[in-house]
């Protein structure tokens, strides 16, 4: 692929300057740890085999089989974003044209990027029928310090909320920059999930110019924390007894009950409470499930097993290969991921709001959520009414899905995704 060669001043770049972060966990050393590396690419490459994707990759030889000729090929790539060994770890599925093809049209592309404790292999279940749209160019990336990408030191900005969360959110906005720009792309249709969401809302808002549609897919970020937050935060996040409360107007439902307001509600135990603010003291300080996988050794892949054991809605062979895949790539050393403390406060509420920034958004929006996804779709609403009439908006609720609707139905979520890139395919 060509790229753009540009000369960048290393000391400008936000994930060159900040020192390495090393967390209480760093004293234990039971297990092997995993260095960085791009080669070993086996995992990633049988899950998106097994979801009908023929990947080859530039550094190796590597390449999935295909005994059936049926899969879309597609490339594995590390795409420089520095001179100092940084790079973004790449998937791209190019069409070929025709010998007698018609005059080239214009090409579009699409930019995937995924949520927390992901990579772009969690999208394996799109990727075949998204690379057959005619005239579209698909990418997906893992965030720079995340999945298969490099893994540069990350550390907090600590001296307020304000550069703290400024430092997070220039980390993941300038290294998608500097990737497209060492990719050349002019523009993008820019697709994120759960924080992949937030991070594309931040780099549409300070590079409108680059990014044709925005498509966000259960963002999170998005609304502000709840008016009884602190009361929450002091309380172990006990749930009201007053939780199911009808609106004004409305019938009393079964499952509520006015509280008599002169009984206390019951307080939370000591030992909850200690535990509730153990697990607030680790968020604050960044402390990741990753974290977590890798302290644990030959048990964090039972963690994962666990974990991707609930995805019912696929095979035993994808189940096998995503577990393999997501246990890689948790295992490598920690870089970004620490990130997740500085953006958002305990309860997934971000420190700084998207709803409170988006209305300076005027680039054509799409949100989109599972119908029961634990993300609440009315700060979707929300965001809509904030944008106003300064670009066209839509909100899909896919059903028979959850938070990961691109897994869960895959079918429902590529309609709604292919539908959009046809629309401008049609401008």
């Amino acid at each position: 692929m060509a790229t753009i060669s540009t000369q960048v001043d290393a000391q400008q770049l936000p994930w060159i300057t900040v020192p390495q972060r090393k967390g209480a966990f760093s004293m234990f050393k039971l297990w092997p740890r995993p260095a960085p590396t791009k080669e070993n690419h086996k995992a990633e490459l049988e899950l998106l085999q097994s979801g009908g994707i023929a990947a080859h990759t530039s550094q190796s030889t590597e390449t999935a089989d295909d005994p059936s000729g049926k899969n879309i090929a597609a490339e594995l790539m590390d795409v420089d974003i520095d001179d100092a060994g940084n790079y973004i770890h790449t998937l791209v599925i190019r069409q070929k044209a025709a010998e007698n093809a018609a005059p080239k049209k214009a090409r579009h592309s699409l930019v995937m990027t995924h949520g927390y404790f992901t990579g772009l292999g969690y999208y394996f279940r799109n990727f075949q029928e998204l690379g057959g749209v005619d005239g579209w160019d698909v990418y997906a990336i893992d965030w720079l310090g995340m999945g298969r990408s490099a893994r540069p030191a990350y550390a907090s900005t600590m001296t307020s909320e304000e550069a703290r969360v400024a430092g997070a959110e220039a980390f993941f906005v300038e290294s998608l920059e500097e990737w497209r720009k060492r990719v050349g792309i002019d523009k993008m249709t820019l697709c994120g999930h759960s924080f992949g969401g937030y991070m594309s809302t931040l780099y549409a808002l300070k590079y409108p110019e680059r990014v044709e549609k925005l498509v966000l897919v259960s963002p999170i970020g998005l609304p502000e924390e709840p008016p009884d937050y602190q009361e929450k935060l002091r309380n172990g996040f006990r749930v009201s007894r007053n939780r199911n409360k009808p609106a004004a107007g409305q019938d009393t439902t079964p499952e509520y009950e006015e509280a008599d307001p002169k009984a206390e509600a019951p307080a939370p135990s000591r030992a909850w409470m200690l535990m509730f603010r153990a697990a607030i003291g680790l968020w604050d300080r960044n402390y990741t499930p990753q974290g977590i996988v890798r302290t644990a050794g030959p048990f964090g892949r039972r963690l994962i097993n666990w974990y991707v054991g609930r995805f019912a809605w696929l095979t035993d062979e994808q189940r096998k290969s995503l577990s393999d895949y997501a246990h890689q790539i948790s295992t490598l050393p920690g870089s970004s991921e620490y990130a997740l403390g500085d953006i958002l406060r305990p309860g997934a509420f971000a420190r700084l709001p998207l709803v409170n920034r988006i209305d300076g958004l005027a680039i054509p929006t799409v949100f989109m959520y599972g119908e029961n996804d634990w993300v609440d779709y009315t700060s979707g609403e929300q965001a809509i009414r904030r944008i106003g009439t300064k670009a066209a908006t839509s909100l899909h609720r896919i059903p028979a899905a959850g938070h990961n609707l691109h897994l869960e139905n895959p079918a429902g979520f590529n309609k709604v995704l292919i539908d959009e890139m046809l629309a401008i395919s049609k401008q």
